[in-house]
């Protein structure tokens, strides 16, 4: 059918300005499907209908029923408005960036007893922030490092006595004695430069104390020392210095083939290569604006760079406007060299994605083919996933996980701790947190899921329908059931009854099995998150003759399970009594025991 054959569009398309501005394309429902901007809103919007369409792009407009527009001043105010209404609305034909995830800082206080720390953001005032780094492992291992270096104070919270810091002249010991601000200027100063990648000091300075333990035949304090400097020279060697000035940069290039693009960045931070991340997706704009479109939502998520180097046909792009970020596009040297780099590893990308891939298995598609099977009104492009987690009935939680567009949203997902008295009652459990998580949505006038799908059969479908009776919400309700082998074969509409088999070598049956692995992978990780924090806190509350500044300062030194993993009886024997410790060291054994046991019976269930 033609757009000729509905009224509405043949006279708004009429009625389209030349001036810039965002568009937002509905389908019968009124749903939003997709959001663009354009320079021009008649010649863009009109060419969609005009011209032939292939893919997705087709499909896109074969459900187009009605739009509406935004003006705007100029093209770079429609970028804007065009991210920020995809952020508001999530259409299902645009490209969502759902990879909110920063990279780790270090952070250091520069002020009253300055402390090191890992941070996400740079928004806390009183802090100097360094990196970002690839992965918290390697900003913790810096962290660890600089604290063996440089005597600042470990604890967030200085205590009434002196830790084993001090005592292992790791810390200057501000809980009993007052610091010369110049002695931790100088040590500030130091950090800073380490952090810049000036090491030279500090390596000259450690050199001079190795000889000087050597001289003084301390041999064992020259190998300490002799260790540290190995540490600085490892880690920095892995840094490679790409450039020199240490400014922070990102490389753009990008590939396209048979109606595929991959957006490709490397990210520079102080010279080094931070990472890589890369895009590959279906084009539904021409290039260009695609391209602007994704490296706009990236850096909403992303720490954004002093210089974008870019192939030229990105030179007059928006993104220098829109971000406020130095473009460049080298015609030679070293940068042009990052760029044909850059380039290479799309091509590389995409190549890569069409062998592996299966393109035909559209997500788009599947959620359609959901829909038919679930009889619902409309492709449930919104599906909340819910699932319980107990052992024997303690430190009981649910976890719920959000797909919208059959893409997961991690910044959605929520936890639940059960409040009920019978906590070892699942579908109890289950009738709580969707009460609770009904409740909240009709009382803050939120848009309720298009899909519910529980993990757990009939009867977690049969609480599901009470509550849906009780507190009158019209949500389409849905469970996944299991056979005789523990393996989920059949999906059920839980508001008609029908069991449906599912074919286990179909698409659809593998979404629907990503989705149940995340949901249940989510639950246990809380779970023994919880559990975790529980059984640490007993190891230290259940113990015979330990007293509170005793527990205070092991919950500094020790503060999780984890931390007393390499621990000795000798080291806690410096805090507390050889007995205690060993008491400890026990119940720390017996936690990684049972921990394992619970893994195993998972991996069993799984």
């Amino acid at each position: 059918m033609s757009y000729l054959d509905y009224p509405i569009l043949k006279e708004k398309i009429s009625l389209l300005p030349t001036s810039p501005g965002s568009y937002q394309m509905k389908d019968e429902n009124g749903t939003i499907i997709y959001v663009g901007k354009a320079k021009n809103l008649v010649k863009r919007v009109k060419q969609y209908f005009t011209r032939p369409q292939v893919g997705k792009v087709a499909r896109m407009v074969s459900e187009i029923r009605d739009f509406d527009i935004i003006t705007t001043s100029s093209e770079k105010e429609a970028l804007l408005l065009e991210i920020s209404l995809i952020h508001k609305y999530y259409p299902k034909y645009n490209i969502l960036l759902m990879d909110d995830k920063q990279y780790p800082l270090i952070a250091l206080k520069k002020e009253k007893d300055p402390i090191l720390k890992i941070a996400r953001n740079s928004n806390e005032k009183g802090y100097s922030y360094f990196g970002p780094f690839p992965n918290s492992s390697q900003a913790y291992k810096m962290i660890d490092l600089l604290n063996r270096i440089y005597p600042l104070r470990k604890c967030m919270h200085i205590p009434n006595k002196p830790c084993l810091y001090y005592h292992l002249n790791q810390c200057l010991g501000p809980c009993i004695n007052k610091i010369d601000p110049f002695e931790y200027e100088s040590i500030v100063s130091d950090i800073t430069k380490f952090l810049n990648g000036d090491t030279s000091k500090t390596i000259t300075s450690l050199k001079q104390k190795m000889k000087e333990a050597s001289d003084n035949l301390n041999f064992e304090k020259a190998g300490e020392i002799k260790k540290t400097i190995d540490m600085i020279n490892n880690i920095t060697s892995s840094q490679n210095i790409v450039f020199n000035d240490h400014v922070d940069r990102d490389v753009i290039a990008f590939s396209t083939r048979d109606n595929y693009i991959c957006v490709f960045f490397l990210l520079y931070r102080k010279g080094v290569l931070l990472g890589k991340k890369s895009f590959v997706v279906e084009q539904l704009d021409d290039t260009i604006s695609l391209i602007e479109e994704i490296v706009v939502q990236f850096y909403s998520h992303h720490t954004k760079p002093k210089e974008l180097i870019v192939p030229k046909e990105l030179e007059n792009s928006l993104l220098s406007s829109t971000l406020d970020i130095k473009i460049i596009a080298p015609i030679k040297g070293s940068k042009k060299e990052l760029v044909v780099l850059g380039i290479k590893n799309a091509k590389q990308v995409l190549d890569e994605h069409f062998l592996t891939a299966r393109l035909d298995d559209d997500v788009l598609e599947l959620l359609n083919e959901l829909k038919e099977k679930l009889d619902l009104k409309k492709a449930p492009l919104d599906i909340e996933l819910y699932d319980n987690s107990h052992t024997a009935g303690y430190e009981c939680i649910s976890a719920m996980v959000k797909y919208i567009n059959g893409v997961k949203v991690p910044k959605m997902y929520r936890k639940y701790n059960i409040r009920q008295e019978n906590k070892q009652d699942d579908l109890a459990s289950m009738e709580e947190v969707l009460t609770r998580r009904f409740t909240r949505l009709i009382k803050e006038n939120q848009k309720m899921p298009d899909l519910i799908i529980l993990d757990g059969g009939m009867n977690q479908c049969n609480v599901g329908l009470k509550v849906k009776k009780k507190l009158n919400v019209d949500i389409p309700l849905a469970g996944l059931e299991k056979n005789d082998k523990h393996e989920t074969d059949s999906l059920i509409n839980a508001d008609t009854g029908e069991i449906i088999p599912l074919d286990r070598k179909s698409p659809l049956f593998f979404l629907l099995m990503r989705m149940q692995d995340e949901v249940h992978r989510y639950a246990i990780s809380f779970h023994r998150e919880k559990r975790s924090k529980a059984l640490f806190k007993n190891i230290y509350d259940e113990i015979s003759g330990l007293g509170i500044k005793r527990k205070e300062k092991l919950l500094e030194l020790y503060p999780t399970i984890d931390s007393l993993v390499n621990v000795s009886e000798y080291e806690l024997s410096q805090i507390v009594s050889i007995d205690i410790a060993k008491e400890i060291l026990n119940k720390r054994d017996k936690y990684y025991q049972q921990l394992d046991k619970i893994n195993k019976e998972n991996e069993i269930s799984k």
